[in-house]
């Protein structure tokens, strides 16, 4: 890895790094937490679960068996209601390159990270504690998928870290939704400038420095309303539903529906 691209390769893997992959041609990058033995956990909008690519349409999905992996028999695996997914790294990438996540970067070379969802300042926790959390929300979910609030690189920043964002009104933990927000954002704050900078070259790195400062401004080692969390305790302090009480809450309304229908 270096200053310009956190490529790697897959000799170079550890359990528990974060990593991610470029869809849609570098349009956005998909992010998991590798936990050994060729395995990633992952998180996934539930609708999507059998297509290509977590942002593709609903319309798109497809359970056909070209989906299924021919390696591992266990990938894909997920509970009920949860979009939390253990994958064999091929089925990951999807033939796309693998790059790792920094964690622990200075602000300087933050700053230099022009594209968001590559780094953080914040440190990563142990090891254990990375692949304790992937696994217990395997099988307990992260709650539902939300672009800009709650997706896949605000799971594995989870996951590595154990912070959690109290301001539920803001934007999340995700750099790349730092960077979709930052960018129209520092335009617009920038706009004035062009009455007193004459030079366009002027107004653009005024535009760039504001873009960067606020994705800065945002990064989850910066922030001060972050809480550390126990993963235990993640689905109270979300609001959140577990998967076995989303299932009772299923089984309570069927069983309302039928006693209603003999009534």
């Amino acid at each position: 890895m270096g200053l310009l691209t956190n490529k790697m390769d897959r000799e170079g893997l550890k359990a528990g790094d974060h990593i991610y992959t470029y869809r849609a041609v570098f349009a956005y990058s998909h992010h998991g937490i590798f936990v050994g033995g060729s395995k990633v956990v992952h998180f996934r909008p539930e609708h999507n679960l059998n297509s290509s690519s977590p942002m593709e349409p609903l319309s798109s999905a497809s359970s056909s068996s070209e989906d299924t992996c021919p390696t591992f028999p266990d990938c894909g695996f997920r509970q009920p209601n949860s979009g939390v997914v253990l994958s064999c790294l091929d089925c990951f990438l999807k033939d796309g390159s693998l790059y790792c996540f920094e964690y622990g970067v200075s602000p300087s070379v933050f700053l230099t990270k022009v594209r968001g969802g590559t780094c953080t300042t914040a440190q990563s926790d142990q090891t254990d504690s990375v692949i304790h959390r992937a696994m217990y929300l395997l099988q307990n979910g992260f709650g539902n998928y939300d672009i800009f609030k709650n997706n896949c690189e605000d799971f594995a920043l989870y996951c590595k870290t154990g912070l959690l964002i109290m301001d539920k009104l803001g934007v999340g933990r995700s750099g790349q939704a730092s960077s979709i927000v930052g960018a129209p954002l520092a335009a617009l704050l920038s706009s004035p400038f062009k009455l007193l900078i004459p030079n366009p070259i002027g107004v653009a790195t005024v535009t760039a420095g504001m873009y960067c400062m606020s994705r800065y401004a945002t990064d989850i080692g910066v922030r001060t309303d972050v809480v550390k969390v126990s993963v235990e305790d993640l689905a109270a302090n979300l609001d959140l539903k577990t998967i076995e009480q989303a299932e009772e809450e299923e089984e309570e309304e069927e069983e309302d529906s039928d006693t209603d229908f003999v009534r």
